[in-house]
């Protein structure tokens, strides 16, 4: 199991160690990423292999609202950082239990991310080419 730190983030502070950060408020609370957020808690880790398996980890867990149960606010849901800690470790734990299947399922997670931003990309394209198409068009 990697070692790592979790703990709230504080505005400009600066990691040297490779981290991610998990939105703590607002219904997305759990969300996972690499860009700080406002309203964050920031996981560190010892090694670069540690970040990108504990990050589809974050990534699964926000993705299956596991952590909807744990939201508390009336208005605005919040996750705390104290059940944050307690159920993270545990989760994440029973999740690389099986190592191999769990380095097929981050490569897998992978593969579709990169999918998803090509295709991402050709939709954009395809627009700017329709836009050209209908520019022209209009012109004559």
């Amino acid at each position: 199991m990697p070692n790592f730190i979790i703990k709230t983030h504080r505005k400009d502070t600066f990691y040297s160690k490779p981290h991610l950060f998990i939105l703590n408020k607002g219904i997305n609370s759990g969300k996972p990423q690499k860009e700080q957020f406002t309203n964050s808690f920031v996981i560190i880790f010892e090694k670069e292999e540690d970040y990108e398996s504990l990050f589809f980890v974050a990534y699964s867990l926000w993705q299956t609202k596991f952590w909807h149960q744990f939201l508390i606010g009336s208005v605005i849901p919040f996750l705390r950082l104290q059940d944050f800690k307690k159920e993270f470790n545990p989760q994440a734990s029973l999740m690389m239990v099986e190592h191999e299947q769990h380095l097929k399922n981050v490569e897998a997670l992978k593969l579709l991310e990169k999918k998803e931003k090509q295709y991402k990309e050709d939709i954009h394209l395809i627009n700017d080419i329709r836009k050209a198409i209908l520019y022209r068009y209009c012109r004559k």
